[in-house]
């Protein structure tokens, strides 16, 4: 099996970042509690190089923040858009964007839940346990307009759920109970000024 796929295609090799990550620029994480977060996003109706550079924009961000996923409205815009660079269990990569992404329900006689831990790079240094289906299939277009059908399992199909989440307007914590979100919170408060001063690092290291 090809050990990387990139827009839901397999290829025979491929670099550490995507290539979209040379033309980007950092841009600030918006964090738990910004409106752009709680709201659902608006349709990408616009594809052209505004849309490209965003794209370029938001793989650089994530590698900046050791992410394997990152929504639009994570870098303060409103649109349904996401990005990702991830590993599902067998250790297959899997790496694109999906814009207007749409979550398939899923037959629940045939799926699974994995009660698994999650973090999220707008709750920084916080990571709980969410039950999620152990697939998840996701359609949605990429930059050009194009239709695409994007299929992972294990911790792929998990940033595939907590992606296209983003993009309705919903974090992670919003899954869980009150207490374990006082709990989330509370790791949030403990470790984000480390976090964040690991992102700092990284930013100083691919630039110099």
């Amino acid at each position: 099996m090809p050990s990387v796929f990139v827009q839901g295609r397999p290829v025979d090799s491929y670099p550490r970042l995507a290539p979209e990550a040379r033309n980007g620029r950092v841009r600030r994480i918006t964090e738990v509690g910004e409106e752009v977060l709680h709201k659902p996003c608006r349709d990408v109706t616009e594809f052209g190089p505004d849309l490209a550079a965003l794209i370029d924009d938001m793989f650089l961000t994530m590698y900046i923040a050791d992410g394997a996923g990152l929504a639009a409205n994570q870098v303060g815009v409103d649109l349904r858009l996401f990005v990702y660079d991830c590993p599902d269990d067998d250790g297959v990569r899997h790496v694109g964007h999906i814009v207007n992404p749409v979550l398939k329900p899923l037959d629940p006689a045939g799926r699974r839940l994995l009660d698994e831990g999650e973090g999220c790079l707008s709750v920084p240094g916080a990571t709980m346990d969410v039950p999620r289906p152990d697939r998840a299939v996701v359609r949605g277009y990429d930059r050009e307009g194009e239709p695409i059908l994007i299929e992972g399992t294990g911790y792929f199909a998990r940033c595939l759920a907590h992606e296209t989440d983003h993009v309705n307007g919903q974090v992670y914590l919003d899954r869980l109970s009150g207490r374990e979100r006082k709990d989330a919170l509370r790791q949030m408060a403990d470790r984000r000024d480390e976090v964040l001063a690991r992102r700092a690092a990284n930013v100083t290291a691919l630039s110099g």
